[in-house]
Protein backbone atom coordinates (compact mmCIF):
# COMPACT_ATOMS: atom_id res chain seq x y z
CA UNK A 1 0.00 0.00 0.00
CA UNK A 2 3.04 2.07 0.64
CA UNK A 3 4.88 1.37 -2.30
CA UNK A 4 1.66 2.56 -4.26
CA UNK A 5 1.41 5.62 -2.70
CA UNK A 6 5.02 6.13 -4.41
CA UNK A 7 7.00 5.71 -0.88
CA UNK A 8 10.41 2.99 -2.60
CA UNK A 9 11.52 0.22 -0.98
CA UNK A 10 14.96 1.32 -0.08
CA UNK A 11 13.16 3.61 2.58
CA UNK A 12 12.48 2.04 5.68
CA UNK A 13 8.47 1.87 5.91
CA UNK A 14 8.22 1.49 9.93
CA UNK A 15 10.00 5.45 9.86
CA UNK A 16 7.12 6.57 8.03
CA UNK A 17 5.21 6.64 11.22
CA UNK A 18 7.43 10.07 12.32
CA UNK A 19 7.88 11.30 8.61
CA UNK A 20 4.10 10.93 7.06
CA UNK A 21 1.62 9.55 10.01
CA UNK A 22 -1.06 10.83 7.76
CA UNK A 23 0.12 8.32 5.29
CA UNK A 24 -0.01 5.65 7.20
CA UNK A 25 -3.21 6.54 9.17
CA UNK A 26 -4.98 6.80 5.65
CA UNK A 27 -3.84 2.82 5.26
CA UNK A 28 -5.04 1.82 8.05
CA UNK A 29 -8.83 3.76 7.74
CA UNK A 30 -8.93 2.42 4.45
CA UNK A 31 -8.52 -1.15 5.80
CA UNK A 32 -11.01 -0.65 8.69
CA UNK A 33 -13.69 0.94 6.15
CA UNK A 34 -13.03 -2.33 4.18
CA UNK A 35 -14.70 -4.24 7.24
CA UNK A 36 -10.99 -5.11 9.49
CA UNK A 37 -12.08 -5.57 12.95
CA UNK A 38 -8.58 -5.21 13.98
CA UNK A 39 -5.46 -3.48 12.33
CA UNK A 40 -1.83 -4.12 13.26
CA UNK A 41 0.51 -1.04 13.83
CA UNK A 42 2.88 -0.08 11.27
CA UNK A 43 5.77 -1.76 13.19
CA UNK A 44 6.79 -4.92 11.88
CA UNK A 45 10.84 -4.30 11.21
CA UNK A 46 10.49 -1.64 14.42
CA UNK A 47 13.39 -3.15 16.45
CA UNK A 48 16.86 -2.08 16.82
CA UNK A 49 18.39 -5.12 15.10
CA UNK A 50 16.34 -4.45 11.72
CA UNK A 51 16.12 -0.40 11.99
CA UNK A 52 20.02 -0.32 12.41
CA UNK A 53 20.18 -1.30 8.59
CA UNK A 54 18.76 2.07 8.06
CA UNK A 55 20.46 4.61 10.75
CA UNK A 56 17.72 4.17 12.77
CA UNK A 57 18.26 1.81 15.90
CA UNK A 58 18.09 4.96 17.88
CA UNK A 59 14.34 5.68 17.20
CA UNK A 60 12.85 2.03 18.39
CA UNK A 61 10.96 3.98 21.26
CA UNK A 62 9.55 7.12 18.94
CA UNK A 63 8.77 4.56 15.91
CA UNK A 64 6.87 2.48 17.97
CA UNK A 65 5.17 4.89 19.98
CA UNK A 66 3.77 6.83 16.93
CA UNK A 67 2.47 3.61 15.34
CA UNK A 68 0.44 3.09 18.57
CA UNK A 69 -0.98 6.68 18.23
CA UNK A 70 -1.77 6.61 14.49
CA UNK A 71 -3.17 3.43 14.50
CA UNK A 72 -5.55 4.81 17.72
CA UNK A 73 -6.87 7.77 15.85
CA UNK A 74 -7.76 5.51 12.98
CA UNK A 75 -9.57 3.43 15.56
CA UNK A 76 -11.41 5.97 16.89
CA UNK A 77 -12.40 7.45 13.87
CA UNK A 78 -13.70 3.89 13.00
CA UNK A 79 -15.81 4.49 16.21
CA UNK A 80 -16.84 7.58 15.03
CA UNK A 81 -17.78 6.54 11.62
CA UNK A 82 -19.39 2.97 11.68
CA UNK A 83 -20.06 2.58 15.59
CA UNK A 84 -17.27 -0.08 15.29
CA UNK A 85 -15.00 -1.55 18.03
CA UNK A 86 -11.30 -1.80 16.46
CA UNK A 87 -8.79 -4.17 18.36
CA UNK A 88 -4.95 -2.54 17.68
CA UNK A 89 -2.26 -5.46 17.68
CA UNK A 90 1.08 -4.67 17.55
CA UNK A 91 2.98 -5.64 14.91
CA UNK A 92 6.63 -7.20 15.92
CA UNK A 93 8.32 -8.96 13.30
CA UNK A 94 11.46 -11.43 13.21
CA UNK A 95 15.21 -10.48 13.82
CA UNK A 96 16.54 -14.27 12.95
CA UNK A 97 19.36 -13.24 13.13
CA UNK A 98 22.25 -16.39 14.02
CA UNK A 99 24.94 -13.76 15.17
CA UNK A 100 23.15 -12.17 17.66
CA UNK A 101 23.15 -13.97 21.17
CA UNK A 102 19.69 -14.76 23.09
CA UNK A 103 20.04 -12.06 25.09
CA UNK A 104 20.49 -9.37 23.14
CA UNK A 105 17.26 -10.73 21.02
CA UNK A 106 15.11 -10.86 24.21
CA UNK A 107 16.28 -7.37 25.34
CA UNK A 108 15.55 -5.58 21.17
CA UNK A 109 11.80 -7.51 21.59
CA UNK A 110 11.04 -6.08 25.00
CA UNK A 111 12.74 -2.73 23.86
CA UNK A 112 10.25 -2.86 21.11
CA UNK A 113 7.40 -4.23 23.47
CA UNK A 114 8.27 -1.33 26.07
CA UNK A 115 7.32 0.99 23.44
CA UNK A 116 4.42 -0.76 22.17
CA UNK A 117 2.73 -0.39 25.82
CA UNK A 118 3.65 3.17 26.59
CA UNK A 119 0.16 5.82 26.59
CA UNK A 120 -2.93 3.60 25.66
CA UNK A 121 -0.70 1.06 24.37
CA UNK A 122 -1.43 -2.04 22.05
CA UNK A 123 -4.11 -4.98 22.85
CA UNK A 124 -1.98 -7.80 21.96
CA UNK A 125 1.39 -8.32 21.07
CA UNK A 126 1.30 -10.07 17.13
CA UNK A 127 5.09 -11.85 16.73
CA UNK A 128 4.48 -12.95 13.14
CA UNK A 129 6.10 -14.21 9.85
CA UNK A 130 8.23 -16.56 12.40
CA UNK A 131 10.09 -18.39 10.32
CA UNK A 132 12.36 -19.92 13.43
CA UNK A 133 10.92 -20.88 16.52
CA UNK A 134 14.20 -19.33 18.59
CA UNK A 135 12.70 -15.70 17.62
CA UNK A 136 9.42 -16.69 19.03
CA UNK A 137 10.98 -18.16 22.37
CA UNK A 138 12.37 -14.96 22.96
CA UNK A 139 9.87 -13.19 22.00
CA UNK A 140 7.08 -14.92 24.42
CA UNK A 141 9.69 -14.19 27.02
CA UNK A 142 10.27 -10.43 26.70
CA UNK A 143 6.38 -10.19 26.13
CA UNK A 144 5.99 -11.92 29.63
CA UNK A 145 8.53 -9.87 31.03
CA UNK A 146 7.08 -6.09 29.78
CA UNK A 147 3.33 -6.82 30.18
CA UNK A 148 1.88 -10.47 31.77
CA UNK A 149 -1.20 -9.14 31.13
CA UNK A 150 -1.28 -8.21 27.10
CA UNK A 151 -2.29 -11.74 24.78
CA UNK A 152 0.82 -13.15 22.69
CA UNK A 153 -0.26 -14.10 19.37
CA UNK A 154 2.75 -16.30 17.66
CA UNK A 155 2.33 -16.85 13.91
CA UNK A 156 4.86 -19.01 12.25
CA UNK A 157 5.43 -18.83 8.07
CA UNK A 158 6.01 -22.04 6.51
CA UNK A 159 8.22 -22.79 3.16
CA UNK A 160 6.74 -24.79 0.08
CA UNK A 161 8.05 -28.05 2.60
CA UNK A 162 4.77 -27.09 4.58
CA UNK A 163 7.32 -26.29 7.68
CA UNK A 164 9.10 -23.82 9.34
CA UNK A 165 12.78 -22.72 7.63
CA UNK A 166 14.20 -24.04 10.53
CA UNK A 167 12.49 -27.39 10.28
CA UNK A 168 10.35 -27.51 12.61
CA UNK A 169 6.68 -28.80 11.87
CA UNK A 170 3.54 -26.80 12.56
CA UNK A 171 2.29 -29.74 14.99
CA UNK A 172 5.69 -28.94 16.72
CA UNK A 173 5.70 -25.29 16.51
CA UNK A 174 1.72 -25.43 17.85
CA UNK A 175 2.57 -27.24 20.89
CA UNK A 176 5.49 -25.71 21.69
CA UNK A 177 4.31 -22.54 21.15
CA UNK A 178 1.30 -22.83 23.43
CA UNK A 179 4.28 -24.43 25.81
CA UNK A 180 6.11 -21.02 25.91
CA UNK A 181 3.23 -19.19 26.90
CA UNK A 182 1.10 -17.99 23.48
CA UNK A 183 -2.68 -16.93 23.93
CA UNK A 184 -3.20 -17.81 20.23
CA UNK A 185 -1.12 -19.39 17.34
CA UNK A 186 -1.38 -19.87 13.35
CA UNK A 187 0.39 -19.16 9.98
CA UNK A 188 0.76 -16.10 8.14
CA UNK A 189 2.86 -14.76 4.73
CA UNK A 190 3.95 -17.63 3.22
CA UNK A 191 3.23 -19.12 -0.72
CA UNK A 192 -0.74 -18.30 -0.18
CA UNK A 193 -3.59 -19.64 1.38
CA UNK A 194 -3.71 -22.48 0.65
CA UNK A 195 -0.59 -23.41 2.19
CA UNK A 196 -1.24 -21.34 4.95
CA UNK A 197 -4.88 -23.80 4.79
CA UNK A 198 -3.08 -26.69 5.33
CA UNK A 199 -0.80 -24.88 7.88
CA UNK A 200 -3.82 -24.24 10.10
CA UNK A 201 -5.41 -27.56 9.77
CA UNK A 202 -2.66 -29.25 11.17
CA UNK A 203 -2.15 -26.93 14.06
CA UNK A 204 -5.34 -27.20 14.84
CA UNK A 205 -4.94 -30.98 15.24
CA UNK A 206 -1.68 -30.62 17.48
CA UNK A 207 -3.56 -27.36 20.13
CA UNK A 208 -7.15 -25.88 21.46
CA UNK A 209 -5.32 -22.62 20.94
CA UNK A 210 -7.25 -19.96 18.86
CA UNK A 211 -5.64 -20.30 15.49
CA UNK A 212 -5.26 -17.03 12.86
CA UNK A 213 -4.85 -17.75 9.51
CA UNK A 214 -3.39 -14.55 7.54
CA UNK A 215 -1.93 -15.24 4.15
CA UNK A 216 0.02 -13.98 1.17
CA UNK A 217 -2.65 -13.34 -1.22
CA UNK A 218 -0.64 -16.03 -3.02
CA UNK A 219 2.81 -15.33 -4.90
CA UNK A 220 3.64 -12.39 -6.90
CA UNK A 221 4.03 -12.94 -10.81
CA UNK A 222 5.09 -10.49 -13.35
CA UNK A 223 2.16 -9.43 -15.34
CA UNK A 224 3.36 -6.79 -18.25
CA UNK A 225 6.04 -5.89 -16.04
CA UNK A 226 4.45 -5.43 -12.84
CA UNK A 227 4.44 -7.66 -9.97
CA UNK A 228 1.32 -8.53 -8.77
CA UNK A 229 -0.49 -10.96 -6.62
CA UNK A 230 -3.08 -12.68 -8.50
CA UNK A 231 -5.08 -14.21 -5.75
CA UNK A 232 -8.54 -12.09 -5.96
CA UNK A 233 -10.03 -10.71 -3.19
CA UNK A 234 -12.68 -13.79 -4.46
CA UNK A 235 -10.09 -16.86 -4.33
CA UNK A 236 -9.03 -14.81 -0.59
CA UNK A 237 -12.84 -15.01 0.51
CA UNK A 238 -13.04 -18.61 -0.80
CA UNK A 239 -10.22 -19.60 1.36
CA UNK A 240 -11.79 -17.28 4.66
CA UNK A 241 -14.68 -19.70 4.67
CA UNK A 242 -12.40 -22.75 3.86
CA UNK A 243 -10.60 -21.40 7.13
CA UNK A 244 -13.26 -20.93 8.98
CA UNK A 245 -14.44 -24.93 8.58
CA UNK A 246 -10.45 -25.97 9.48
CA UNK A 247 -11.04 -23.83 12.97
CA UNK A 248 -9.52 -20.61 12.58
CA UNK A 249 -11.06 -17.66 14.46
CA UNK A 250 -8.52 -15.25 13.53
CA UNK A 251 -8.49 -14.10 9.81
CA UNK A 252 -7.11 -11.94 7.75
CA UNK A 253 -4.19 -11.31 4.97
CA UNK A 254 -0.63 -10.44 4.45
CA UNK A 255 1.33 -9.41 1.62
CA UNK A 256 -0.86 -8.05 -1.57
CA UNK A 257 -3.79 -8.12 0.85
CA UNK A 258 -5.83 -5.01 -0.07
CA UNK A 259 -8.89 -3.18 1.13
CA UNK A 260 -10.42 -4.88 -1.62
CA UNK A 261 -9.48 -8.49 -0.40
CA UNK A 262 -10.65 -7.83 3.09
CA UNK A 263 -13.90 -6.20 2.37
CA UNK A 264 -14.50 -9.71 0.07
CA UNK A 265 -13.17 -11.99 3.15
CA UNK A 266 -15.56 -9.82 5.46
CA UNK A 267 -18.73 -10.51 3.22
CA UNK A 268 -17.64 -14.27 2.86
CA UNK A 269 -17.40 -15.02 6.70
CA UNK A 270 -20.88 -12.60 7.18
CA UNK A 271 -22.40 -15.05 4.50
CA UNK A 272 -21.21 -18.18 6.35
CA UNK A 273 -22.32 -16.76 9.29
CA UNK A 274 -25.91 -16.17 8.53
CA UNK A 275 -25.85 -19.72 7.12
CA UNK A 276 -24.81 -21.60 10.14
CA UNK A 277 -26.84 -20.32 12.69
CA UNK A 278 -28.95 -17.45 11.54
CA UNK A 279 -26.99 -14.59 12.76
CA UNK A 280 -24.51 -12.24 11.93
CA UNK A 281 -20.67 -12.58 12.70
CA UNK A 282 -19.18 -11.27 16.01
CA UNK A 283 -18.32 -7.78 13.96
CA UNK A 284 -20.59 -4.61 13.83
CA UNK A 285 -19.56 -3.52 10.56
CA UNK A 286 -22.84 -5.53 8.55
CA UNK A 287 -23.90 -4.46 5.02
CA UNK A 288 -26.91 -1.66 3.77
CA UNK A 289 -29.48 -4.57 4.02
CA UNK A 290 -29.86 -7.79 6.08
CA UNK A 291 -30.71 -10.42 4.05
CA UNK A 292 -30.76 -15.00 3.97
CA UNK A 293 -29.09 -16.46 1.09
CA UNK A 294 -31.22 -17.03 -1.43
CA UNK A 295 -30.97 -21.14 -2.70
CA UNK A 296 -30.57 -20.80 -6.67
CA UNK A 297 -32.38 -22.74 -9.07
CA UNK A 298 -31.87 -26.15 -9.53
CA UNK A 299 -29.35 -26.36 -12.63
CA UNK A 300 -31.72 -28.35 -14.24
CA UNK A 301 -34.13 -24.81 -14.22
CA UNK A 302 -31.79 -22.21 -15.24
CA UNK A 303 -31.07 -22.82 -19.10
CA UNK A 304 -31.75 -25.39 -21.05
CA UNK A 305 -28.19 -25.96 -21.50
CA UNK A 306 -27.97 -26.51 -17.66
CA UNK A 307 -30.88 -28.62 -18.21
CA UNK A 308 -29.07 -30.84 -20.35
CA UNK A 309 -25.91 -30.81 -18.25
CA UNK A 310 -28.18 -31.96 -15.45
CA UNK A 311 -29.81 -34.74 -16.91
CA UNK A 312 -26.36 -36.18 -18.12
CA UNK A 313 -27.57 -35.29 -21.86
CA UNK A 314 -24.14 -35.27 -24.40
CA UNK A 315 -24.02 -31.56 -25.30
CA UNK A 316 -23.24 -30.26 -28.61
CA UNK A 317 -21.94 -26.41 -28.94
CA UNK A 318 -20.40 -24.11 -31.36
CA UNK A 319 -18.08 -21.54 -31.37
CA UNK A 320 -18.95 -18.57 -33.33
CA UNK A 321 -16.95 -15.67 -32.97
CA UNK A 322 -17.95 -11.92 -32.71
CA UNK A 323 -16.96 -9.95 -36.07
CA UNK A 324 -14.34 -6.98 -35.80
CA UNK A 325 -17.20 -5.08 -36.98
CA UNK A 326 -20.65 -3.78 -36.50
CA UNK A 327 -22.31 -5.83 -38.65
CA UNK A 328 -23.30 -9.26 -37.05
CA UNK A 329 -25.46 -10.61 -40.24
CA UNK A 330 -22.91 -13.86 -41.39
CA UNK A 331 -22.22 -14.88 -37.51
CA UNK A 332 -26.22 -14.66 -36.68
CA UNK A 333 -26.82 -16.74 -40.18
CA UNK A 334 -24.41 -19.38 -38.70
CA UNK A 335 -25.95 -19.08 -35.74
CA UNK A 336 -29.62 -19.98 -36.82
CA UNK A 337 -27.45 -22.60 -39.51
CA UNK A 338 -26.09 -24.63 -36.28
CA UNK A 339 -29.71 -24.06 -34.47
CA UNK A 340 -31.48 -26.33 -37.45
CA UNK A 341 -29.06 -28.33 -37.56
CA UNK A 342 -29.39 -29.40 -33.80
CA UNK A 343 -26.64 -28.02 -32.14
CA UNK A 344 -27.56 -27.33 -28.56
CA UNK A 345 -25.75 -24.01 -27.62
CA UNK A 346 -24.07 -21.12 -29.38
CA UNK A 347 -20.52 -20.04 -27.70
CA UNK A 348 -19.02 -16.71 -27.71
CA UNK A 349 -15.59 -16.05 -27.23
CA UNK A 350 -15.42 -12.16 -25.24
CA UNK A 351 -12.20 -10.71 -27.69
CA UNK A 352 -10.46 -13.62 -28.16
CA UNK A 353 -6.51 -13.44 -28.44
CA UNK A 354 -6.93 -9.58 -27.19
CA UNK A 355 -8.50 -8.38 -30.55
CA UNK A 356 -10.88 -5.60 -30.54
CA UNK A 357 -14.25 -7.01 -31.84
CA UNK A 358 -17.76 -6.81 -31.30
CA UNK A 359 -18.92 -7.45 -27.49
CA UNK A 360 -19.63 -10.33 -26.88
CA UNK A 361 -22.70 -9.70 -24.83
CA UNK A 362 -23.83 -8.35 -27.82
CA UNK A 363 -23.58 -11.45 -30.24
CA UNK A 364 -24.98 -12.87 -27.88
CA UNK A 365 -28.14 -11.11 -27.10
CA UNK A 366 -28.67 -10.69 -31.14
CA UNK A 367 -28.10 -14.57 -31.18
CA UNK A 368 -30.80 -15.15 -28.57
CA UNK A 369 -33.63 -13.10 -29.78
CA UNK A 370 -33.03 -13.65 -33.46
CA UNK A 371 -32.32 -17.20 -33.37
CA UNK A 372 -33.66 -18.42 -30.24
CA UNK A 373 -30.71 -20.83 -29.25
CA UNK A 374 -29.50 -20.77 -26.38
CA UNK A 375 -25.96 -19.21 -25.54
CA UNK A 376 -22.99 -19.38 -23.61
CA UNK A 377 -21.58 -15.78 -23.02
CA UNK A 378 -17.81 -15.55 -22.45
CA UNK A 379 -16.44 -13.45 -19.62
CA UNK A 380 -12.75 -12.36 -18.86
CA UNK A 381 -11.52 -10.48 -16.37
CA UNK A 382 -8.24 -8.52 -18.58
CA UNK A 383 -10.73 -5.71 -19.29
CA UNK A 384 -12.93 -4.96 -16.36
CA UNK A 385 -12.24 -4.00 -13.05
CA UNK A 386 -14.25 -5.50 -9.82
CA UNK A 387 -17.39 -3.01 -10.48
CA UNK A 388 -17.04 -4.00 -13.95
CA UNK A 389 -17.68 -7.40 -14.12
CA UNK A 390 -20.39 -7.03 -11.32
CA UNK A 391 -21.85 -4.68 -13.66
CA UNK A 392 -21.67 -6.30 -16.94
CA UNK A 393 -22.75 -10.22 -14.64
CA UNK A 394 -26.22 -8.54 -12.96
CA UNK A 395 -26.80 -6.90 -16.71
CA UNK A 396 -26.52 -10.39 -18.13
CA UNK A 397 -28.69 -11.96 -15.88
CA UNK A 398 -31.54 -9.20 -16.60
CA UNK A 399 -31.02 -10.05 -20.04
CA UNK A 400 -31.62 -13.42 -19.48
CA UNK A 401 -27.90 -14.66 -20.59
CA UNK A 402 -27.35 -17.35 -18.35
CA UNK A 403 -24.73 -19.71 -19.57
CA UNK A 404 -21.29 -17.85 -18.30
CA UNK A 405 -18.13 -18.92 -18.72
CA UNK A 406 -15.48 -17.31 -16.63
CA UNK A 407 -12.17 -16.48 -17.93
CA UNK A 408 -9.13 -15.08 -17.00
CA UNK A 409 -8.70 -13.72 -20.63
CA UNK A 410 -5.27 -13.50 -22.70
CA UNK A 411 -2.65 -10.29 -21.81
CA UNK A 412 -3.09 -7.63 -24.68
CA UNK A 413 0.56 -8.57 -25.68
CA UNK A 414 -0.85 -10.98 -27.45
CA UNK A 415 -3.58 -8.92 -29.72
CA UNK A 416 -3.75 -6.59 -32.23
CA UNK A 417 -2.90 -3.77 -29.69
CA UNK A 418 -0.13 -4.39 -27.59
CA UNK A 419 0.03 -1.33 -25.58
CA UNK A 420 -3.39 -1.50 -24.20
CA UNK A 421 -4.26 -1.95 -20.48
CA UNK A 422 -5.00 -4.88 -18.48
CA UNK A 423 -7.01 -5.12 -15.49
CA UNK A 424 -6.90 -8.68 -13.78
CA UNK A 425 -8.59 -7.45 -10.39
CA UNK A 426 -9.44 -10.70 -10.35
CA UNK A 427 -8.44 -14.09 -12.34
CA UNK A 428 -11.47 -16.64 -13.27
CA UNK A 429 -11.20 -18.44 -9.99
CA UNK A 430 -12.33 -15.02 -8.03
CA UNK A 431 -14.73 -14.68 -10.99
CA UNK A 432 -16.28 -17.55 -10.27
CA UNK A 433 -16.57 -16.96 -6.55
CA UNK A 434 -17.76 -13.77 -7.08
CA UNK A 435 -20.71 -15.18 -9.67
CA UNK A 436 -21.24 -17.84 -6.91
CA UNK A 437 -22.21 -15.66 -4.36
CA UNK A 438 -24.46 -13.39 -6.98
CA UNK A 439 -26.33 -16.60 -7.15
CA UNK A 440 -27.04 -16.94 -4.14
CA UNK A 441 -28.17 -13.16 -4.04
CA UNK A 442 -24.73 -11.31 -2.75
CA UNK A 443 -22.62 -9.00 -4.37
CA UNK A 444 -19.21 -8.24 -4.14
CA UNK A 445 -19.61 -6.44 -0.92
CA UNK A 446 -21.86 -8.88 0.74
CA UNK A 447 -24.96 -6.68 0.15
CA UNK A 448 -28.33 -8.22 -1.03
CA UNK A 449 -29.24 -8.50 -4.75
CA UNK A 450 -32.84 -9.11 -4.04
CA UNK A 451 -33.18 -12.12 -6.17
CA UNK A 452 -30.88 -14.88 -7.76
CA UNK A 453 -28.92 -14.34 -10.74
CA UNK A 454 -29.58 -17.60 -11.35
CA UNK A 455 -26.52 -18.26 -13.83
CA UNK A 456 -25.28 -21.72 -15.10
CA UNK A 457 -21.11 -21.15 -14.28
CA UNK A 458 -18.46 -22.83 -16.40
CA UNK A 459 -14.48 -22.68 -16.49
CA UNK A 460 -11.90 -23.60 -18.35
CA UNK A 461 -9.53 -26.74 -18.98
CA UNK A 462 -6.39 -27.30 -20.78
CA UNK A 463 -5.31 -30.98 -20.80
CA UNK A 464 -2.22 -29.73 -22.72
CA UNK A 465 0.08 -28.09 -20.50
CA UNK A 466 3.08 -29.36 -19.72
CA UNK A 467 2.82 -28.90 -16.27
CA UNK A 468 -0.41 -30.58 -15.65
CA UNK A 469 -0.56 -31.22 -11.83
CA UNK A 470 -0.24 -27.30 -11.96
CA UNK A 471 -3.16 -27.38 -14.19
CA UNK A 472 -5.02 -29.68 -12.15
CA UNK A 473 -4.86 -28.04 -9.04
CA UNK A 474 -6.02 -24.71 -10.69
CA UNK A 475 -8.96 -26.73 -11.80
CA UNK A 476 -9.57 -27.53 -8.07
CA UNK A 477 -9.67 -24.21 -6.96
CA UNK A 478 -11.94 -23.21 -9.69
CA UNK A 479 -14.82 -25.93 -8.80
CA UNK A 480 -14.19 -24.97 -5.47
CA UNK A 481 -15.18 -21.33 -6.09
CA UNK A 482 -17.93 -22.24 -7.99
CA UNK A 483 -17.70 -24.12 -11.55
CA UNK A 484 -20.53 -26.94 -12.60
CA UNK A 485 -18.99 -27.87 -15.63
CA UNK A 486 -15.76 -27.32 -18.02
CA UNK A 487 -15.05 -26.47 -21.25
CA UNK A 488 -11.57 -27.68 -22.26
CA UNK A 489 -9.45 -26.03 -24.63
CA UNK A 490 -8.78 -28.38 -28.09
CA UNK A 491 -7.73 -31.38 -27.96
CA UNK A 492 -5.53 -33.27 -30.26
CA UNK A 493 -4.60 -36.00 -28.09
CA UNK A 494 -6.80 -38.25 -26.24
CA UNK A 495 -4.34 -39.76 -24.05
CA UNK A 496 -3.77 -36.00 -22.14
CA UNK A 497 -7.57 -35.97 -21.96
CA UNK A 498 -7.93 -39.40 -20.50
CA UNK A 499 -5.19 -38.88 -17.79
CA UNK A 500 -6.36 -35.09 -16.89
CA UNK A 501 -10.01 -36.97 -16.49
CA UNK A 502 -8.31 -39.32 -14.14
CA UNK A 503 -6.41 -36.41 -12.15
CA UNK A 504 -9.59 -34.69 -11.17
CA UNK A 505 -11.89 -37.97 -10.37
CA UNK A 506 -12.03 -36.47 -6.99
CA UNK A 507 -13.70 -33.27 -7.56
CA UNK A 508 -15.21 -33.82 -11.36
CA UNK A 509 -17.73 -31.82 -12.89
CA UNK A 510 -18.98 -32.69 -16.31
CA UNK A 511 -16.53 -31.98 -18.89
CA UNK A 512 -16.99 -30.96 -22.21
CA UNK A 513 -14.40 -31.27 -24.64
CA UNK A 514 -13.01 -28.56 -27.08
CA UNK A 515 -12.97 -30.15 -31.09
CA UNK A 516 -11.01 -27.61 -33.38
CA UNK A 517 -11.26 -28.54 -37.25
CA UNK A 518 -7.95 -27.74 -38.61
CA UNK A 519 -7.59 -25.80 -41.89
CA UNK A 520 -4.09 -26.19 -42.79
CA UNK A 521 -0.46 -26.74 -41.73
CA UNK A 522 -0.24 -23.71 -40.81
CA UNK A 523 -2.95 -23.49 -38.39
CA UNK A 524 -1.68 -26.55 -36.60
CA UNK A 525 1.56 -24.74 -36.15
CA UNK A 526 -0.47 -21.65 -34.57
CA UNK A 527 -2.56 -24.24 -32.48
CA UNK A 528 1.27 -25.88 -31.03
CA UNK A 529 3.20 -22.49 -30.85
CA UNK A 530 0.81 -19.41 -30.09
CA UNK A 531 -1.66 -20.74 -28.46
CA UNK A 532 0.49 -23.78 -26.59
CA UNK A 533 -2.05 -26.34 -27.45
CA UNK A 534 -0.60 -30.10 -27.70
CA UNK A 535 -0.62 -31.34 -31.15
CA UNK A 536 1.08 -35.01 -31.54
CA UNK A 537 4.03 -35.26 -34.19
CA UNK A 538 1.23 -37.41 -35.89
CA UNK A 539 -1.23 -34.88 -36.46
CA UNK A 540 1.34 -32.36 -37.74
CA UNK A 541 2.80 -34.98 -40.42
CA UNK A 542 -0.62 -35.62 -41.72
CA UNK A 543 -1.48 -31.82 -42.34
CA UNK A 544 1.87 -31.66 -43.76
CA UNK A 545 1.03 -34.05 -46.14
CA UNK A 546 -2.29 -32.43 -47.22
CA UNK A 547 -0.42 -29.26 -47.39
CA UNK A 548 -0.48 -28.74 -51.09
CA UNK A 549 -4.20 -28.44 -51.52
CA UNK A 550 -6.24 -26.13 -49.81
CA UNK A 551 -9.33 -28.01 -49.70
CA UNK A 552 -7.34 -31.37 -49.00
CA UNK A 553 -6.00 -29.68 -45.91
CA UNK A 554 -9.37 -28.56 -44.62
CA UNK A 555 -10.93 -32.21 -45.30
CA UNK A 556 -8.04 -33.96 -43.46
CA UNK A 557 -8.30 -31.38 -40.53
CA UNK A 558 -12.45 -32.30 -40.33
CA UNK A 559 -11.07 -36.12 -40.61
CA UNK A 560 -8.95 -35.60 -37.21
CA UNK A 561 -11.83 -33.99 -35.33
CA UNK A 562 -14.26 -36.09 -36.28
CA UNK A 563 -11.78 -38.83 -35.29
CA UNK A 564 -11.21 -37.01 -32.07
CA UNK A 565 -14.65 -36.61 -31.09
CA UNK A 566 -15.36 -40.57 -31.50
CA UNK A 567 -12.81 -41.25 -28.92
CA UNK A 568 -13.82 -38.85 -26.83
CA UNK A 569 -17.05 -39.24 -26.91
CA UNK A 570 -17.70 -41.74 -24.26
CA UNK A 571 -15.35 -39.70 -21.85
CA UNK A 572 -17.19 -36.36 -22.09
CA UNK A 573 -20.35 -34.86 -21.40
CA UNK A 574 -20.40 -33.12 -25.16
CA UNK A 575 -18.35 -31.28 -27.33
CA UNK A 576 -17.70 -27.24 -28.17
CA UNK A 577 -16.28 -27.11 -31.80
CA UNK A 578 -15.27 -24.31 -33.23
CA UNK A 579 -15.63 -22.95 -36.30
CA UNK A 580 -12.00 -21.53 -37.84
CA UNK A 581 -12.57 -18.46 -40.14
CA UNK A 582 -16.56 -18.70 -39.69
CA UNK A 583 -16.39 -22.05 -41.94
CA UNK A 584 -19.60 -23.23 -40.23
CA UNK A 585 -20.00 -26.31 -42.78
CA UNK A 586 -16.65 -27.39 -41.47
CA UNK A 587 -18.48 -27.67 -37.57
CA UNK A 588 -21.41 -29.23 -38.57
CA UNK A 589 -19.24 -31.98 -40.38
CA UNK A 590 -17.22 -32.69 -37.30
CA UNK A 591 -20.63 -32.79 -35.09
CA UNK A 592 -23.02 -34.99 -37.92
CA UNK A 593 -22.43 -38.28 -35.94
CA UNK A 594 -23.70 -36.69 -32.78
CA UNK A 595 -26.63 -34.51 -34.29
CA UNK A 596 -29.31 -37.43 -34.66
CA UNK A 597 -32.95 -36.46 -34.26
CA UNK A 598 -33.01 -37.71 -30.57
CA UNK A 599 -30.35 -35.14 -29.54
CA UNK A 600 -32.11 -31.94 -31.54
Amino acid sequence: MFYNRGVFINRSYDELNLTDPELVREVHEEYLLAGAEAIETNTFGATAPRLSHYGLAGKVAAINRAGVQIARRAAAAAREKMATDVLVAGSIGPISDDKLADDVVRAAYAEQMTALMEGEGVDLFLIETVTHLRDARLALEAGKDVSPETPRAVMITVTETGNCADGSSPEDAARKLEEWGAHAVGANCSNGPEIVLRTVERMRAATKLPIAAMPNSGVPSCVDGRSIYLSSPEFMASFARKAMRAGATVIGGCCGTTPAHIRAMRGSIRAVAVQVDGTESRGRTTPPHHAQPIEPLPLADRSPLGGKIARGEFVAMVEIVPPKGIDASREIAGARQMHEAGVHAINVPDSPRASARMSAGSLCIQISQQVGVDVVIHSTCRDRNLLGLQSDLLGSASLGLKNILCLTGDPPKMGTYPDATAVFDVDAIGQLAMAREMNHGFDIGGNSLGASTGFVLACAANPGLPDMDAEVRRFAAKVEAGAEYAITQPVFDLRLLEEFLKKVEGFRIPVIAGIWPLTSLKNAEFMRNDLKVFVPDEIMTRMAAKAGSAEEARNEGIKIAQEMLRDARAQVQGVQVSAPFARYESALAVLEEVLTPETV
